[in-house]
């Protein structure tokens, strides 16, 4: 699948892409049927395979739709500096910082992706508020 993905990435040939994960689910069903039926032997396999089968359809927008991607990586990469900072700094005592952070992280992870400076956001933020004017938008 993420073979295929990448061609398309090269070629921009979508309907190649929707012919390859064709042959792809006609190979693959047929064995992810065989482990989640009632006589495969590790019940985790069994589960997952059932859960799979469950989001087949969904598991395949990617390749019907534009502007959709196989996996999450994006997402995950945009996170990741939150989850660390949330395990190493062990939250929050109140729910008030809580919101603080989730604000604070949300604001980083957006600057950084509009290769903005979180300082000079936060500069100016804090300028508009002091003055009373409305607050700069992020989008």
């Amino acid at each position: 699948m993420f073979w295929a993905w990448e061609i398309f990435c090269h070629t921009h040939e979508r309907r190649e892409l929707k012919r390859t994960v064709r042959q792809l689910q006609r190979q693959y069903k047929p064995i992810i049927r065989s482990f989640a039926a009632k006589r495969a032997r590790n019940k985790r396999c069994r589960g997952m395979a059932r859960k799979l089968l469950k989001a087949w359809p969904a598991l395949w927008t990617f390749a019907a739709h534009k502007g959709v991607e196989p996996t999450n990586n994006h997402a995950e990469r945009a996170l990741r500096s939150a989850v660390i900072y949330r395990k190493l700094s062990l939250g929050s005592q109140s729910e008030g910082g809580e919101r603080r952070i989730e604000r604070l992280l949300s604001a980083h992870a957006t600057c950084r992706l509009q290769r903005r400076s979180l300082f000079v956001y936060l500069t100016e933020l804090f300028a508009a508020h002091a003055r009373g004017d409305p607050v700069p938008l992020l989008a």
